[in-house]
């Protein structure tokens, strides 16, 4: 059935309205943007504690957590890999949650703890994930390395946590560790080398050592 002319429009701007309410609501409080020229990138400073450290960034106002740690902070450990949250290679720890950096907005993220492969070990002193990784082999080019391991120890915490997934069986139970389990909270992390077996056996090692 045709739709009226005034009835679509309706919906056209309710839909952009709705759209903009959404934006504005997930920006903190505290947070403004500055005013700019017509035709210029609307620019906002924005504080963000990335590896235990405070930065001050005035940025455009559209750039993703990604591209501000990339870009800004020279922090490219987190890899831009499908840029659609596809692919899990920007995978960062957020207040320890794991979570696809280039799907979030630098200024969403004011005041959080954000946590990239950088801030896990030092050379002198690897974390215990990224020992596993090499003694297993599970990096391989090493391209989503990175987020491989943050988004392996954000799942031994959730099962820790006792956080259902969609394959476990019984919620009235502690969550057991198995390789079904860390498969299917691994699924969000595509390794096109195909190092999954060792990515399973490192993080089963770890889990094994934290008891």
């Amino acid at each position: 059935m045709p739709i009226p002319h005034d009835l679509e429009l309706n919906r056209r701007g309710l839909m952009v309205g709705g759209g903009t309410l959404a934006a504005l609501t997930a920006i903190p409080a505290g947070v403004q943007a500055q005013s700019s020229p017509a035709g210029a990138p609307a620019l906002i400073k924005v504080s963000l504690t990335v590896n235990g450290q405070s930065h001050d960034l005035e940025i455009d106002t559209r750039t993703t957590l990604l591209d501000a740690l990339r870009e800004h902070l020279h922090l490219t450990g987190s890899k831009k890999g499908c840029d659609h949250g596809q692919c899990g290679a920007c995978t960062v720890l957020i207040d320890g949650r794991r979570v696809n950096s280039c799907l979030t907005l630098a200024v969403m993220n004011e005041g959080m703890e954000v946590t990239t492969i950088e801030g896990l070990g030092t050379l002198e002193n690897l974390h215990p994930m990224q020992e596993a990784f090499i003694k297993h082999d599970g990096y391989q080019c090493g391209y989503c390395t990175p987020g491989q391991i943050c988004s392996g120890v954000a799942v031994l915490g959730e099962i820790k946590a006792g956080i259902p997934s969609h394959v476990t069986s019984d919620l009235t139970q502690p969550i057991t560790l198995s390789e079904a389990e860390i498969r299917e909270r691994m699924s969000g992390n595509i390794c096109r080398c195909g190092a999954y077996s060792n990515i399973v056996e490192a993080m089963t090692e770890v889990a094994g050592r934290q008891g």
